[in-house]
């Protein structure tokens, strides 16, 4: 698997409006754009810094993951993301090492990636997102 760097970390929060005013206000970053991703029932707002972004994260629904996340662990990082050369390469070498995966095939992500997530049992507690983008 070749990882190319740090695509970005997740952060989520209960507001993205709120969220992002430290971002903007106090470090000067600017926020790309905001995406509704149906699917995770999420809403992500983006600063790119470098190569690599911030990506807030905003619950649309009660039941949607990152809600869940915030009602048990607050508001806060909620995964990092390593870009990836080839996702389903990738996929297919850490299911032959034995890693679990939340994710067996790449689904749809945020800017049109690939993404697919690696049980957070197997890093420590740690979500580890798997990101391929063109």
């Amino acid at each position: 698997m070749k990882i190319k760097h740090i695509d970005h970390i997740g952060i989520a929060v209960r507001s993205i409006d709120e969220g992002k005013k430290f971002y903007t206000d106090i470090l000067g970053l600017e926020m790309e754009k905001t995406e509704v991703i149906e699917e995770q029932k999420v809403k992500t707002g983006f600063f790119p810094i470098t190569d690599s972004e911030i990506e807030l994260l905003e619950s649309t629904e009660p039941d949607g993951p990152v809600a869940k996340y915030i009602e048990s662990r607050g508001e806060g990082v909620q995964h990092i993301a390593f870009r990836v050369e080839n996702i389903k390469e990738a996929l297919r070498e850490l299911k032959e090492k034995g890693v679990r995966l939340i994710d067996q095939e790449p689904r749809k992500g945020a800017g049109g990636a690939r993404i697919a997530f690696i049980h957070p049992k197997e890093t420590h507690g740690v979500l580890v997102e798997l990101c391929e983008r063109e």
